[in-house]
């Protein structure tokens, strides 16, 4: 499943090009306040406008040599240097007029800085280039280990051609949000997330959607991460491969990985958080090393096998095709774990935003997806020939050897902790700034109050996690589900769907209309599906590709779902899996 989270994203409020938020040391100590008095999600602002003021971003951004990367900046270890030069003093003097301001008016957004000063603290402080990108992306998807699994559920043909084609489309999806990212964001009004995408072209609507599914998505995501280390912590309780019977009650140990969360999660910032993720991929690269060369030299896991599948032990089984014993539902879960394995499009906005060269882009997004479709695909085909049937969901979980299953686990439970945090950071700055401070008019997380109110905010996040996790301790089946309502989406649902829409109001675009900045009106010679039909028809063969794609990963999405129910429900049935047990699901 999808790796440790690269943290590279903001949801503080503040632009995440300006906000200490924005991890992996991209960001700048503190908030810079915008000079313009404008509402974040300003429906007043037209397409148009946002289109005018991209392209001036987008002049000003081929100015800015690409030739900045250096050994450091591409394996995301630049902004760790000791030695890096301090902030350009404009960054500066423009926090130490934000920080004098703010303490002595409550009105945040009122003129402190000039509409120049402001531009040249924003570019200042993006200091992302495409290699650092790349480290991003890897450190949040790489994470292979149910890759093996998938290719159990499906077989040897269809598992490698369906994680090849969904690869490529997940790599399509990006390039999607990367066009439409240079075509809204500018200085004046930055993208931050993908729901920034979503209300610019569709609305506020679609935008309270995309939110959602992100809070959702986030979640269940550390619900999964408490069911995995309670399962790694279980096996190493068990003071044996068959003694789990000895070992430490299942409950507890999950509830032990959501106690830490709610002590470790009060950290607000992921700047330090961002560091632990790049010693995470590390982590995981170990461990996939270490369970490759150990299931070529051993037997497998048959006691884990029949807790978590009723496999009996036997000879190992490979099948070019999908096995025999597995149902369609089945090969349909093992499938969404291809989609899960390249969930990371929820992020691409706010890597984007934090980049001084948003054009390359595309670089670290291909060397990125290109490298994790290589591992993904050497792991899972080499991990299945040796374990066959008797490949566990999480596979170091199915190594045999006590001694090698309990330093995998080890490594394993300290990158999903950094996992968790990451995403459980992330999650609650979702809720926090899309529901309680939008509804519920909480205050600004940079306020003390609003910091009281993070410390109480956290526990709860905490706790509602750890009740999906023990009440549907199945990760497979858990992580399907999520794939399938979630991440599809992301990745592949609505990127064809955004770019649908931004095609259609760019192209219904004629001559002598657009955005007049000196009046500050925009000009429109018709409205209404006259200039939607005009749009659709200026670039007919793309928009229809893109409609039966967004059809197409729906189809898939409603099917994944269904897919995830039908398979808890059996596995409640068959007793396999009980809600708030002691009896671990793997030994």
């Amino acid at each position: 499943m999808a790796g440790t989270m690269g943290g590279a994203m903001n949801m503080d409020g503040g632009d995440p090009r300006i906000n200490s938020s924005a991890g992996m040391g991209f960001g700048v100590a503190s908030e810079v306040t915008r000079p313009a008095v404008q509402k974040l999600h300003d429906p007043s602002v037209t397409f148009e406008e946002y289109m005018h003021y991209a392209a001036i971003t987008r002049a000003d951004d081929r100015n800015i040599s690409p030739h900045t990367d250096n050994a450091l900046s591409v394996a995301g270890l630049k902004s760790m240097n000791p030695f890096a030069k301090k902030r350009e003093p404009v960054v500066e003097s423009v926090i130490q007029m934000n920080e004098k301001t703010a303490s002595s008016s409550p009105d945040r957004t009122s003129y402190i800085i000039s509409e120049e000063e402001y531009i040249r603290a924003s570019r200042a402080v993006r200091t992302a280039t495409w290699g650092a990108v790349f480290f991003l992306i890897t450190t949040d998807i790489l994470g292979p280990f149910s890759t093996a699994w998938a290719f159990r559920q499906m077989g040897y043909g269809p598992g490698a051609v369906l994680y090849t084609i969904f690869g490529v489309f997940a790599g399509y999806g990006g390039f999607l949000l990367w066009k439409m990212f240079l075509g809204l964001d500018s200085d004046k009004y930055p993208l931050r997330t993908y729901g920034d995408i979503a209300f610019r072209v569709y609305g506020q609507t679609v935008r309270i959607g995309v939110n959602f599914l992100q809070t959702f998505q986030l979640l269940f995501n550390v619900g999964i991460i408490i069911v995995s280390n309670g399962q790694s912590l279980s096996q190493m309780a068990a003071k044996g491969p068959n003694l789990n019977q000895n070992g430490a009650c299942f409950i507890v140990l999950c509830f032990v990985w959501a106690i830490a969360g709610m002590l470790l999660g009060q950290i607000r910032t992921l700047a330090r958080l961002g560091h632990l993720a790049n010693f995470a991929i590390w982590l995981n690269v170990i461990v996939i090393i270490a369970t490759m060369a150990v299931v070529a030299h051993s037997t497998p896991n048959y006691v884990a096998a029949n807790t978590a599948y009723m496999v009996n032990p036997g000879p190992v089984v490979t099948t070019a095709g999908p096995p025999d014993g597995v149902a369609f539902q089945g090969q349909v879960v093992g499938l969404m774990q291809a989609v899960y394995s390249y969930g990371g499009a929820m992020l691409f906005v706010e890597f984007m935003a934090e980049m001084k060269r948003p054009w390359d882009f595309w670089k670290g997004m291909l060397c990125a997806q290109s490298f994790i479709y290589v591992v993904y695909m050497l792991f899972g085909l080499f991990v299945y020939s040796f374990q066959g049937q008797f490949t566990l969901i999480i596979a170091y979980q199915g190594i045999s050897s006590y001694a090698w299953q309990t330093v995998a686990n080890a490594f394993g439970l300290t990158s999903g902790l950094i996992a968790a945090l990451l995403y459980g950071n992330i999650g609650i700055k979702v809720v926090y700034n899309n529901v309680l401070m939008e509804i519920f008019k909480f205050p600004s997380l940079g306020t003390k109050a609003g910091k009281l109110a993070w410390i109480g905010v956290v526990p709860v996040y905490w706790a509602v996690a750890f009740i999906i996790a023990s009440a549907i301790p199945q990760v497979a089946n858990l992580s399907g589900f999520i794939a399938a309502a979630c991440i599809l989406q992301f990745s592949y649902t609505f990127p064809p769907f955004l770019h649908f829409g931004f095609q259609i109001q760019k192209a219904a675009i004629q001559s002598g209309e657009g955005f007049d900045p000196a009046t500050g009106q925009t000009v429109r010679h018709d409205n209404g599906m006259k200039r939607y039909i005009r749009g659709f028809k200026m670039n007919i063969l793309w928009n229809t590709f893109h409609i039966i794609f967004f059809l197409g990963s729906l189809t898939t999405a409603i099917l994944g779902i269904y897919s995830a129910i039908v398979g808890m429900i059996a596995s409640y049935a068959t007793g396999a899996t009980t809600t708030f047990s002691c009896s671990s699901p793997v030994l």
